[in-house]
């Protein structure tokens, strides 16, 4: 009787215990988590750490979140929770800084009123007319509002990046200047016909126009603003001498400049000159003599390819639809980003189009920091080849690999002399007067600009799909373009705290594996089809000399030798297109081999090793008790 009553005392302390170290945990350990994620997607970074110190004056959130109404769709109230969670995260990492209201908004109540007065967006619900919202926005201590009018699940990676930069921009309304000069549609085009609407403007200047207020310069202009904090310098085609000047003193005066010039720009479509129909035409930019007064040079006539990293293209050619490598379009990952760097050390992928490459002169004076480069089996292709070689295998012949990275990016700094040491440029019907009183010859404390030799990595198809939800236009990213585009200016600013946050998550995890398979046997085949081609030449080469000695009646006379010849030649042709199907076969077979073993590892290997470790550990227990 005294065991039982000691087995029942035992059993009511446990619960006790259980219910009071719930309760405890409730309420001591609400923000702790353990995040076993590859790159850490559910913990609270620096970079917001870093955000939310620097708050000087509070911000209120308002988080509407519809949990009744989503109760149907676990998608969204999971993701909604997910949400608010995080929220709580920054409350109390903010010391009293932010306020958080978390809003469930009835229908045809002054909270949906609300929320529709803040821009956050309506979802349907069912065919009877229910909305349900999911949405956050902010105000600070001078009335300003942001919203981010739906928080799409699909998006999850961009989650602290979204709410971080609401409450970075709250915090800090006042917008850096960023000046922009282009010979680019950036900004969007105008309609072609009346009844059609213009050219979007392009989503890296759209994210960039969030976080700063960017301001258009003209394209002669002779004076870069004073409260201009950064120049953004895209595809400068023949600028005038008395821009380059001004470019020149701005960036010797300590102003940030970011360049993007080009050999090959690809959104660049000039009109036809009518007076030479047949001239190539000019789609390449630079900004020499300023390349050489900072210490650099990018050759406007060379191209990098990259056959490992290269991006892999639809063509139909003489074997019919196929997939090949378009050695110019280039996937940088991994070795190809300068991890030391603040613009590039999250970066996960970033997309270039025919580019350029960045070299140092010998005499410079400045230091070259690479942030993109390609492979180290890149090699340099003829610009004028991109042109008139329409068939992505013809480059491939071509192509000579080298043996180092190449750089398509870089940071340049340290000490630099003005261009322009005579003085400011003159017209030509101009008279050199005593020159620019305030000229600057030296830099007073080093320049800093970050130079691109690429204009296509900023265009949407490199990077971006904008898909619609909603009536609404949501960028999908794939790669980190617009993030480096970004984080370069803020960089460039002193701003390093959103950084860390554009790209924590992997866009794309590609199978490297299969990747690799399908690279070596396309290899074989590649070079199999080649040798198919030379032997087909050196057979009609002869038999051309064979048709040159016809006969007296205008055929003409093969010998048994040359039969036979023609005959070998005939199944050896036969026989190499055995072997290319039988590659093309091999190919298939170990992507659908690899496949398999990845589907039982993860169907039945885990759960095998786990019903293992039961059994084991259960024995274990049963020896123990016996």
């Amino acid at each position: 009787m005294q065991t039982k009553s000691q087995t029942l005392g035992s059993i009511l302390i446990a619960v006790v215990l259980f219910i009071g170290f719930n309760i405890i945990s409730n309420e001591t350990l609400t923000s702790s988590r353990l995040d076993v994620t590859e790159n850490s997607l559910y913990t609270l970074s620096d970079g917001t750490r870093g955000v939310l110190s620097k708050l000087d004056e509070p911000v209120t959130l308002r988080f509407y979140f519809s949990a009744q109404q989503f109760a149907t769709l676990p998608q969204y109230l999971n993701y909604g929770k997910r949400v608010r969670d995080l929220l709580e995260e920054y409350v109390a990492e903010a010391d009293g800084k932010l306020n958080l209201q978390v809003i469930e908004p009835e229908p045809f109540s002054e909270a949906e009123d609300q929320a529709v007065g803040y821009g956050i967006e309506q979802l349907p619900l069912n065919a009877t007319g229910d909305m349900g919202y999911l949405g956050l926005a902010g105000t600070n201590a001078t009335d300003d509002e942001l919203a981010i009018p739906f928080l799409n699940p699909d998006r999850e990676d961009a989650l602290e990046y979204e709410i971080s930069k609401l409450v970075y921009t709250l915090a800090n309304p006042q917008k850096r200047v960023i000046g922009l000069i282009t010979d680019l549609a950036l900004n969007g085009g105008q309609p072609t016909a009346p009844d059609q609407p213009g050219a979007p403007a392009w989503a890296s200047i759209s994210q960039l126009k969030e976080l700063f207020d960017v301001r258009d310069l003209a394209r002669d202009v002779t004076a870069i603003e004073p409260d201009i904090d950064t120049l953004l310098v895209v595809h400068p085609k023949d600028l005038p001498a008395k821009t380059l000047y001004a470019i020149d003193q701005f960036v010797l005066r300590g102003g940030k400049a970011m360049v993007f010039v080009d050999p090959l720009a690809e959104e660049d479509r000039p009109e036809q000159d009518p007076n030479n129909p047949m001239a190539m035409p000019k789609v390449d930019s630079t900004l020499e003599p300023l390349f050489k007064a900072w210490g650099i040079q990018v050759a406007t006539d060379k191209i990098i390819g990259d056959p490992k990293d290269a991006v892999r293209v639809s063509f139909s050619g003489s074997r019919g639809p196929q997939e090949v490598e378009y050695l110019p379009w280039i996937q940088l990952h991994d070795a190809s980003m300068n991890r030391d760097d603040f613009i590039t050390s999250q970066l996960q992928g970033v997309n270039v189009g025919t580019a350029g490459r960045i070299e140092t002169l010998k005499d410079a004076t400045t230091k070259l920091t690479p942030l993109l480069l390609s492979g180290p089996t890149a090699g340099l292709l003829e610009r004028d080849a991109i042109f008139f070689v329409r068939d992505p295998n013809g480059l491939r012949e071509s192509f000579v690999p080298g043996k180092e990275q190449l750089v398509i990016a870089a940071r340049v700094t340290g000490a630099a002399a003005t261009a322009y040491p005579d003085g400011p440029p003159l017209a030509e019907q101009e008279k050199r007067g005593p020159g620019d009183p305030n000229q600057l010859k030296q830099a007073k404390d080093g320049i800093n600009v970050i130079v691109v030799a690429d204009t296509d990595l900023l265009a949407d198809r490199f990077w971006v799909r904008i898909e619609r939800f909603l009536n609404m236009q949501v960028p999908n990213p794939f790669a980190n373009n617009a993030d480096f585009l970004v984080n370069a200016i803020d960089n460039l600013g002193g701003n390093d705290d959103l950084i860390s946050l554009r790209s924590r998550g992997e866009y794309a995890r590609p199978f490297e594996v299969v990747e690799a398979i399908k690279r070596d046997a396309e290899s074989q085949f590649r070079e199999r089809e080649q040798a198919l081609r030379a032997k087909l030449a050196e057979t009609e080469t002869k038999l051309r000399e064979i048709q040159q000695g016809k006969g007296a009646e205008g055929e003409a006379i093969l010998t048994a030798e040359q039969r036979k010849e023609i005959e070998l030649f005939r199944a050896e042709q036969i026989r190499t297109r055995k072997e290319l199907r039988a590659v093309q076969h091999e190919l298939g077979k170990n992507i659908e081999q690899l496949g398999t073993r990845l589907k039982w590892m993860n169907i039945g290997l885990i759960p095998l090793l786990l019903a293992v470790i039961a059994i084991v550990v259960g024995a274990i227990r049963h020896r123990r008790w016996a």
